[in-house]
């Protein structure tokens, strides 16, 4: 596997790692989660280097198979320009559903 591909798989691996850590002192509850503006934003954030170096792999290799790869670029592109249609529903079920998911399928790729 390209160098670049595995920085960015890295990159993906660290931002899921960081949003895990945010709900590692505290139970993973929604109304938590809507509450807290740091933690919604800070997950956001991580979101959006997700998207990017998703984006960034597609770009250098469609090949490399990730579920969901082109929604994850896409959520990434509505927080940066639609910001103000990010919904906290969507943010948390992908967090709680997808995030798990892709930290198998990045860790099963870097391998």
């Amino acid at each position: 596997m390209d160098n670049e591909i595995k920085t960015w798989l890295y990159d993906m691996l660290n931002a899921i790692t960081e949003i895990e850590s945010f709900f590692a002192d505290r139970p993973m509850l929604f109304a938590s989660y809507q509450a807290d503006l740091r933690t919604k934003r800070a997950v956001e954030r991580n979101i959006e280097i997700i998207g990017e170096a998703m984006n960034r792999i597609i770009k250098k290799d469609n090949s490399v198979q990730i579920t969901n790869s082109r929604k994850l670029v896409d959520v990434r592109n509505r927080i940066i320009h639609g910001y103000d249609s990010v919904s906290d529903e969507v943010i948390w079920g992908i967090i709680v559903k997808h995030l798990p998911v892709l930290q198998i399928e990045i860790e099963e790729l870097i391998k």
